[in-house]
């Protein structure tokens, strides 16, 4: 099954808890967990000295509220992005939250995610 096939229900279904974690392992600064559903290309890219030193020095990526609002989903060929509004513990306003997910050997894996 391509996930693009699945109800918005559906995939909101995985993404939030996905996304839910990604939130706690990076205020906790917990690299390996962070990383834990990413695809095998995604986690190869990233480099884990950079991703320490930004939960080191971020103060954004170690104090994100676990209250965030979906916004919506984007479907396009073989992924969907659920897109989030994500707010801050510490630093006033909103920043977009970004979570792209597809299937790798058989299961949901994290494609992308990122905060702008």
């Amino acid at each position: 099954m391509n996930i693009i096939e699945r109800t918005d229900e559906e995939i909101r279904a995985i993404a939030d808890p996905l996304w839910r974690d990604l939130l706690r392992y990076s205020n906790e600064g917990k690299y390996g967990e962070f990383v834990g559903k990413f695809a095998r290309s995604l986690a190869l890219a990233m480099n884990q000295v950079v991703v320490n030193h930004q939960f080191a020095n971020s103060e954004l990526a170690r104090n994100l509220s676990e209250n965030a609002d979906c916004l919506g989903t984007i479907r396009r060929g073989e992924h969907v992005t659920v897109l989030y509004r994500q707010r801050s513990t510490k630093k006033p306003g909103e920043w977009l939250g970004r979570l792209v997910l597809g299937y790798e050997d058989g299961e949901i894996r994290v494609f992308a995610a990122s905060i702008f």
